[in-house]
Order: structure tokens, then C-alpha cells, then sequence
């Protein structure tokens, strides 16, 4: 999902992620038994272990939010931090870089 947007190198969610995070919100209310892999992706700039871990709080904090704000239960939700590791567009140019920062919704 694009629109789940974080300021550089922190996991602090921005008020303009607000609008994607209701959409998921509505889909798990719309199917009590959906569960979901909350998957965070970086784009390769830096320490590979730096952006695994980055990935990891920034996956956790969307779960948090959805917990927190939307009462979702949180054994339907799991955080997972990629990295790096699964970009979608090429790490040479800013727009791909931007394309690489996501947060992936996984069907359990």
C-alpha cells in the first residue's frame, strides 16, 4: 500500500497515512476473519540491518495504530520488517527509492 507514509529514517507514522490506514481498518471490519501479515519494505539506502529494523517498526507501527485507533484485535495482525530485500523498482533514481518504501498487506 502507498499512501502509509513516515518521515526519513523514523517509524512515526504522518497524519497524511491516516486516510490509508481507515481503508484497512474498514476492509478488517468488513471480514471479521481476516488476518493480516502487516509487511514493511525499505528502499536500499544504508545499513542493510538498519533498514531490516526500520522496516520492523514501521510495519509495527501501523499494527499499533490499527490496534490503538481502529480496535482491532491484535492476534489478527503480525509486523514484519523486509528491508530491503523485495523492492519493486530500482534504487538508482528517487522515484524508485519512493516506490520501494511501502508497507505490503499479506493475507494469513
Amino acid at each position: 500500500m502507498y499512501g502509509i507514509n513516515f518521515d526519513a529514517d523514523k517509524a512515526v507514522l504522518r497524519p497524511e497515512a491516516d486516510a490509508a490506514i481507515a481503508e484497512i481498518a474498514k476492509l478488517l471490519k468488513l471480514d471479521g476473519t481476516l488476518k493480516l501479515f502487516v509487511v514493511g519494505h525499505t528502499a536500499n539506502a544504508g545499513d542493510v540491518g538498519t533498514g531490516l529494523k526500520l522496516s520492523q517498526e514501521r510495519a509495527a507501527a501501523v499494527v499499533k495504530n490499527l490496534v490503538d485507533k481502529y480496535g482491532v484485535a491484535a492476534a489478527r495482525l503480525s509486523s514484519f520488517g523486509a528491508g530491503p530485500y523485495c523492492p519493486v523498482a530500482t534504487n538508482l533514481t528517487e522515484d524508485g527509492k519512493a516506490q520501494n518504501r511501502r508497507v505490503e498487506l499479506v493475507p494469513q
